[in-house]
């Protein structure tokens, strides 16, 4: 399945090469990089790696993970497909991108269709997976199982609900902190103060949630006792226009746009 090509070594792509490294996964050697914004700092700790290398070179890729932004991957797809081997298999990142799409733009390439998630680079993603073959599915599960959880997603349907609740998912959490942090400042407590009670906070929580495997409602039972001051906040947070309504109206406008970008 190697060498592996990088189109696009922006966050995500960067993110993926950096869980690679920390997991022993794939040498630097065994990659190829093609990003003409790739800033020099970024080239020189990838070093060891293929770095914009002639066109020549992109043929010898076996595996292409596809990591440029939606909106430019049609471009990116009419200038590297004649350069590609006929075996080389496309593995998608690009948020929208319908398989059959890229497929096509590809050549009739295989291809997998990947959500994962920034944490890849710590080895704590999430990533889910949809593909049209075995051989498409399994080089996805190569790339994305050293760094994190993989996913099997039966439909590719259900590949827009997916980027709304896991893909998207962590901004969601940091806009929580966010608001958090404010209110406890707002509240008389110092910035210093909120931050670190907010973030050590949902981090045991989660770690927790983790280490149990409980059901979260059951966790949120047994830290809420009944007329204390966890309930009086929940009675906000899980109200009638609280998280749950919040959630399911922040989900259905990130599939709505998840749907827009494929189009």
């Amino acid at each position: 399945m190697t060498p592996i090509l990088i189109l696009g070594a922006g966050r995500m792509g960067g993110a993926l090469i950096e869980g690679w490294r920390r997991a022993g996964a794939f040498a630097l050697d065994q990659l190829i990089i093609r990003d003409p914004y790739l800033p020099p700092e970024a080239a020189a700790v990838l070093a060891g790696a293929r770095v914009n290398p002639p066109d020549a070179e992109l043929a010898d890729a076996r595996t292409v993970l596809l990591a440029v932004k939606p909106q430019v991957w049609r471009q990116a797809a009419a200038a590297l497909a004649p350069l590609l081997h006929p075996e080389a298999v496309i593995v998608s990142i690009a948020a929208g991108v319908r398989v059959a799409d890229i497929a096509d733009a590809f050549g009739g390439r295989r291809v997998a269709r990947v959500i994962p998630t920034t944490a890849v680079a710590i080895c704590k993603g999430v990533t889910s997976i949809v593909a049209a073959d075995k051989t498409s599915r399994a080089r996805a599960h190569a790339l994305f199982e050293p760094v994190g959880v993989t996913v099997d997603i039966p439909a590719e349907g259900l590949m827009d609900v997916t980027t709304a609740v896991s893909g998207s998912a962590p901004a969601y959490l940091y806009a929580f902190i966010e608001a958090l942090e404010a209110a406890g400042e707002a509240e008389g407590l110092t910035a210093e103060a909120s931050r670190t009670l907010v973030r050590s906070t949902l981090i045991g929580a989660a770690a927790l949630l983790d280490h149990t495997g409980e059901d979260p409602a059951e966790l949120r039972r047994q830290v809420t006792s009944p007329a204390g001051t966890t309930e009086a906040a929940l009675k906000v947070l899980m109200g009638e226009h609280g998280l749950w309504p919040l959630a399911a109206e922040a989900v259905a406008a990130a599939v709505k746009r998840s749907k827009e970008l494929g189009g």
